[in-house]
């Protein structure tokens, strides 16, 4: 299992000889309390402009893309116009680089709904609640009961997992993309196998697993699925954007938990998730 390593982030820094001195060592009360609210001011700028960075990157980019997307076809207009007196071949030609265009252009604007999605994730309040698993997985699955359509689809879902607290809408969209990857992935697997299983570990952790029995991949690159964009297979043989499962980690994070993901090519893929004691 390839766990995500955020964990390691707390580990004590190190320098040339041993462990290099604590930075709060010999600070009192007054002097903690005001580097902390140093801090605090410093996440919240800090917070503040990548909100602004995301807000004009999915935002005012859009008229522009808007222009361009309007434009190809008026201009594939002009081009096929025998009047312009172009050769067939360079008429070819041109319609070809028009066509490349407006996918690349398309394909932009469904990255910046991307972006948006992911920033909504990172800055909505957080309404946590109690929430059944169970009946949250058999919504899920009812949404996407279209994507079976005509498909051969074994579900198994164990009965009795645990409730977690959470954001009931957040946790909806986790499991929406986990199970809607599973059901991309195992296209031409007869039958399709989805299976989502867990409980509370002795450390009081509640841990679930989503296993599929579809494509799979290298599990040495499983790391760069998290980062926005990032696919391992070709548009040709599956459709997406690569933003699932970065939305998912997003997810994971806002909830204190951790998620991880491995693979055999040509087997199957694991998705594990976990959420601390106490929830969100």
């Amino acid at each position: 299992m390839t766990q995500d390593r955020a964990g390691d982030a707390g580990a004590e820094p190190t320098g040339p000889i041993g462990p290099a001195p604590a930075p709060y060592e010999g600070l009192d009360a007054p002097a903690l309390r005001a580097l902390l609210l140093q801090r605090d001011r410093a996440l919240a700028d800090a917070a503040a402009a990548q909100k602004e960075f995301l807000h004009a990157v999915s935002h005012d980019l859009r008229a522009p893309l808007r222009h361009i997307v309007s434009f190809v076809p008026l201009v594939q207009e002009l081009v096929e116009d025998d009047a312009q007196g172009l050769p067939p071949e360079a008429r070819a030609e041109a319609c070809s680089f028009l066509g490349t265009v407006d996918q690349a252009s398309r394909r932009m604007g469904r990255m910046l709904d991307g972006l948006l999605a992911f920033s909504r994730i990172a800055h909505a309040p957080l309404r946590a609640a109690p929430v059944d698993l169970n009946g949250l997985l058999a919504g899920v699955q009812a949404a996407l009961a279209g994507e079976a359509t005509g498909r051969s689809v074994e579900w198994r879902i164990a009965p009795g997992l645990p409730a977690v607290s959470g954001d009931a809408a957040l946790l909806r969209q986790l499991f929406t993309e986990l199970l809607g990857n599973a059901l991309k992935f195992t296209r031409g697997r007869a039958p399709a196998c989805i299976a989502v299983d867990g409980g509370v570990a002795a450390d009081g952790w509640v841990r679930l697993s989503v296993r599929d029995n579809g494509t799979g991949f290298d599990p040495a690159r499983a790391g760069m699925l998290f980062r926005m964009f990032q696919r391992l297979h070709r548009d040709a043989d599956f459709d997406g954007m690569g933003v699932g499962l970065a939305q998912a980690r997003a997810i994971m994070q806002r909830h204190g938990g951790r998620i991880g993901i491995d693979a055999v090519p040509g087997e199957g893929c694991t998705v594990e998730l976990a959420w601390p004691p106490g929830g969100a």
